[in-house]
């Protein structure tokens, strides 16, 4: 099992908690991404500023595309391991993270889902038509 996958299902169970990051305590879907790069990369690469649930979105900006090109390698390969971002809304920016979990035709992701949790959820179709940018962590 890749060691990323192993980190983020680690965190299931965890409560969604906005701008949190610490398993078991609380976490939405960054700070579920930035709890298992801790886990297994080491610290982060740059401090979050604080956000509100519609950050991004009055300015139209892509905060966390440019973030996640800054810091994870895209890719194109659909493997367990993967960071997929999410355009949640057409024509919205893309501001859901999740990790691919299992990879194939029955695709998972671990993702900080609010009203949730940190939770393990099928790559259903409607979930799949809205990953605009697959990345993986850097050196794995």
């Amino acid at each position: 099992m890749s060691v990323v996958v192993q980190a983020a299902r680690g965190w299931i169970g965890t409560p969604y908690k906005h701008q949190a990051s610490l398993r078991g305590a609380g976490s939405d879907c960054l700070g579920l991404l930035r709890g298992v790069w801790r886990e297994v990369i080491g610290p982060e690469p740059e401090a979050v500023p604080a956000y509100t649930p519609d950050w991004s979105e009055p300015a139209r900006r892509e905060d966390l595309m440019a973030a996640a090109n800054r810091w994870l390698e895209r890719t194109d390969r659909a493997e367990a391991g993967a960071v997929l971002l999410f355009r949640i809304r057409e024509g919205a920016v893309a501001k859901h993270l999740g990790i691919l979990s299992v990879a194939g035709e029955d695709a998972a992701f671990v993702h900080a889902y609010s009203g949730h949790g940190v939770v393990e959820s099928p790559l259903s179709r409607p979930w799949e038509k809205r990953v605009v940018a697959m990345f993986r962590f850097p050196g794995l």
